[in-house]
């Protein structure tokens, strides 16, 4: 019997759902689970159910944050196009295109999930139309021509749709947030205990 997914949420716009998702199927492999992707809107997660602002405009939170992704940064090497402080891209058809990818080819879900973050934060790339999507690096099996007609299509609005209901209900407010059996843990700096967690069975 299979043992239950490791449920992955995360937002594109996220710099931690970025450093997070490099990691996520290997945590989750050297444990024999298999990784659920989920992409979220923190726009409708934090500003409209929560009420607050966006983390970057919170004042002395935001200017934290900005520092605390350069570390990250700089502890891994990386030295990405994109930083935490620069004007985010409308999440929107980034998303639409995940849940439509998810719904046809769902074995390529986490592949483009990460070809998508590879292309905004390492390559510095505005993934805001759907032309901009289609002229990334697409895992093979993904037609850039269905995924263009696709981003704008009433299915894909509703996929979407279905996932933010889906994770609101779940209680996710925060990317990336990582569910294994039923219990959440929220950040970056949290997969150290998924991984103890899994290890473990739990405490």
């Amino acid at each position: 019997m299979e043992a239950s997914p490791v449920h992955f949420y995360f937002d594109f716009i996220s710099p931690y759902g970025w450093l997070a998702s490099m990691r996520i199927e290997e945590i989750a492999a050297r444990h024999g689970r298999r990784v659920e992707w989920h992409a979220m809107l923190l726009g409708v997660a934090v500003m409209k159910v929560m009420g607050l602002k966006p983390l970057l405009d919170t004042p002395l939170k935001g200017d934290y944050v900005r520092r605390d992704v350069a570390r990250h940064f700089r502890r891994l090497g990386f030295e990405p196009a994109r930083a935490a402080g620069d004007p985010a891209m409308d999440p929107l058809p980034a998303a639409r295109a995940f849940h439509w990818v998810k719904q046809r080819h769902p074995e390529l879900a986490g592949a483009f999930a990460r070809a998508v973050y590879d292309a905004y934060w390492r390559g510095g790339k505005d993934l805001s139309t759907a032309q901009a999507l289609v002229s990334i690096a697409l895992p093979d099996g993904i037609d850039a021509s269905a995924l263009r007609a696709a981003i704008g299509s009433d299915e894909a609005r509703q996929l979407l749709r279905q996932a933010v209901e889906a994770s609101l209900a779940a209680g996710i407010f925060g990317s990336p947030t990582v569910v294994v059996d039923g219990e959440s843990f929220w950040g970056v700096d949290r997969l150290g205990d998924v991984d103890e967690w899994l290890g473990r069975g739990g405490w």
